[in-house]
């Protein structure tokens, strides 16, 4: 099979009129999330450091790093807007495969909307493409690609980015299939980085990759034909479970991005059962820490293997642990950004009920399931079997919920008119004549005042 071509085929020849209406809303719903995530992380210490340390060497100022009033080279600004789309691990995920499929893709074709003219249709139809390459790819791979130690997100977004990208670049099938194999040999990313600044790198670095496969391939800079499928190709190089079908049954015809999902807590998506369960046990019951004996979950192995770190000393670690964030849920009653701060991390009260929590594997339980149960003082015990999480396929954040999380996120960053403007904007992108008009609003205009006057 050539999957490749066949791939690189679909991309070229798609027609905006064959996406179902269904598939282009949820394709808004993704963007809308992707920029909130961008706007609420643009003044992380992650984000400020990758600045100092890029910026100086950015070419032209062509595009935007969203929520700030820095503009960068296109290739430095999709390498940023995928960092901080990421880094509040807040961001959608393509259950099936963990992919967080967004941020790659967006981060790359954003950038590129600002330094060419492309209308919303183009952009949208470009993005559901890209999340349609990336996870159909991620799809052939998974588990065996992801058990072994590859950040997916990292290793399939590159040829989202890619494909999306070169789409608006206008490429033919030939370089289409060489900007396939040119992200195909850029493939990279490492669990091992689960934790630290590294992991909302992997998206960035995807983003521009991906970005740079398209702009060689637009001027013949060739590749493997075969860079996805080949014996010592990306599938075979780096799982032992390839399947091609997974690529190419129901091209054209099935859409992945329906099947994206968006996270209500920021942290790694397989503790969000054990968060959900405790936050309704704690709200049903009016639990408070100091009376609860013991919580023990029942989860599936995927839990402790991505997120069994013990005794977490920073946020970021914070979102990799189960432990604390079943702590900060009867607490806090909430698991947002603020319960991954460092000072939550290594607050008494949450570090005490933390060392009571015990998280067991069951393989009975499914990935969006876990059973809880909660040993009080006085005696009782209480029990929560939680069958689908919120923000799972089965159990789908709704528009207004996805309003309200941007909204968190921008409260600080940008004015209330702002941040109107730019869900407007995130909402209705598809009608735009400007794509990159979304990019522009997402800067606060105290930053686009400083920048006017040269600060």
């Amino acid at each position: 099979m050539e999957v490749t071509r066949e791939l690189a085929h679909y991309v070229v020849e798609s027609r905006y009129a064959d996406i179902p209406e269904k598939v282009r809303h949820e394709a808004a719903r993704s963007f809308l999330n992707w920029v909130g995530c961008a706007v609420g992380a643009s003044r992380h210490e992650t984000v400020e450091r990758a600045l100092r340390a890029l910026a100086e060497f950015s070419g032209p100022p062509q595009a935007t790093v969203l929520g700030r009033g820095e503009r960068l080279d296109i290739m430095q600004a999709a390498l940023m807007n995928g960092i901080t789309s990421h880094t509040f691990d807040f961001d959608d995920t393509h259950l099936k495969t963990v992919i967080h499929p967004s941020g790659p893709v967006a981060s790359a074709i954003l950038a590129l909307a600002e330094h060419q003219p492309v209308t919303g249709e183009d952009f949208l139809h470009a993005f559901i493409l890209g999340v349609e390459v990336e996870c159909r790819i991620g799809n052939s791979v998974y588990p065996e690609h992801y058990d072994v130690g590859w950040h997916i997100t990292g290793t399939a977004g590159v040829f989202g980015a890619a494909a999306a990208a070169g789409r608006l670049l206008g490429l033919n099938e030939q370089q289409m299939v060489w900007a396939l194999g040119i992200a195909a040999t850029q493939s990279s990313g490492l669990r091992e980085m689960f934790g630290t600044m590294c992991k909302p790198f992997h998206p960035g670095n995807a983003a521009r990759n991906g970005l740079l496969a398209a702009l060689l391939a637009a001027q013949d800079f060739t590749s493997s034909n075969q860079g996805i499928e080949a014996r010592r190709g990306f599938a075979h190089v780096l799982s032992t479970g390839f399947k091609p079908g997974k690529i190419t049954e129901g091209l054209g015809k099935t859409f992945e991005i329906s099947s994206n999902t968006y996270k209500p807590f920021a942290c790694g998506i397989v503790i969000h059962p054990a968060i959900d369960g405790c936050i309704r046990l704690r709200n049903e019951h009016g639990l408070a820490a100091e009376a609860i004996e013991s919580i023990a979950l029942r989860t599936h192995p995927l839990v402790l293997e991505l997120t069994g770190k013990r005794t977490p000393q920073t946020g970021l670690e914070g979102k990799f642990s189960v432990y604390h964030s079943a702590a900060v849920a009867i607490i806090h009653g909430a698991a947002g950004e603020a319960e991954y701060s460092d000072a939550v991390v290594r607050d008494p009260r949450v570090i005490a009920l933390r060392d009571k929590v015990t998280a067991t594997v069951d393989r009975s339980v499914h990935e969006d399931q876990v059973h809880i149960t909660i040993k009080l003082k006085d005696g009782r015990t209480l029990e929560k079997f939680v069958e689908h999480a919120i923000g799972s396929v089965a159990k789908p954040m709704s528009d207004a919920d996805l309003e309200a999380k941007f909204r968190g996120f921008a409260n600080g960053i940008l004015s209330q008119a702002e941040t109107d403007k730019l869900i407007r904007l995130c909402w209705g992108v598809a009608k735009l004549k400007d794509a990159g008009e979304v990019a522009r609003a997402s800067v606060p205009a105290a930053a686009a005042a400083r920048k006017r006057v040269g600060a």
